[in-house]
């Protein structure tokens, strides 16, 4: 049986972590603001890392993109090279929706990527199905990316598995002038 006080202090603990999340109105007045079809038309270069929960980084990865416009959507092809020496290619299409709102789809996300954007900043949430060894995981990616400037973005991705959080993933992209 719970103890009341360990009751109370995990529900307090619970409330104070619920009012802490940041919502995408956070950032509606940040500029400058974050047009995707702008962003991702045409060549664009990330670097990025994915560091487990305990902050460990136990891959780094470059990735190039190409970004064009088809039918009224987005379409995205993405080839990751990886500090290991493998490789992996995704291929979203990034649909706008009427509320301002996008979705997205590739081979390897289960269902549709939810997206929403706000002043310099898009909040993407999906799951993906995530190969590691012999074995895939479905894994929720929860992304923040924050537009730093015209040609500049970083991304911030919390990766969880059954609520629990198995790491975190930084990118950085760089959109030539």
């Amino acid at each position: 049986m719970i103890s009341m006080k360990y009751a109370l202090a995990l529900g307090a603990t619970m409330m104070l972590s619920a009012c802490a999340t940041q919502k995408i109105s956070d950032y509606a007045q940040n500029q400058p603001r974050f047009d995707v079809v702008k962003f991702f038309s045409g060549k664009t270069e990330a670097w990025g890392m994915f560091q487990k929960r305990n902050g460990e980084v136990v891959k780094r990865f470059h990735v190039n993109m190409e970004g064009h416009e088809e039918n009224g959507k987005l379409v995205l092809d993405e080839h990751f090279t990886y500090s290991d020496g493998t490789r992996q290619s995704r291929v979203w299409t990034l649909t706008p929706q009427p509320d301002g709102s996008w979705r997205g789809i590739a081979a390897d996300v289960i269902g549709q990527a939810i997206g929403h954007t706000a002043g310099n900043t898009l909040h993407w949430r999906y799951t993906v199905k995530l190969p590691v060894d012999k074995t895939t995981y479905n894994v929720q990616f929860d992304d923040w990316m924050y537009l730093v400037d015209e040609h500049t973005m970083i991304n911030r991705a919390r990766v969880t598995k059954f609520g629990f959080e198995v790491g975190q993933v930084t990118l950085f992209f760089r959109h030539p002038a």
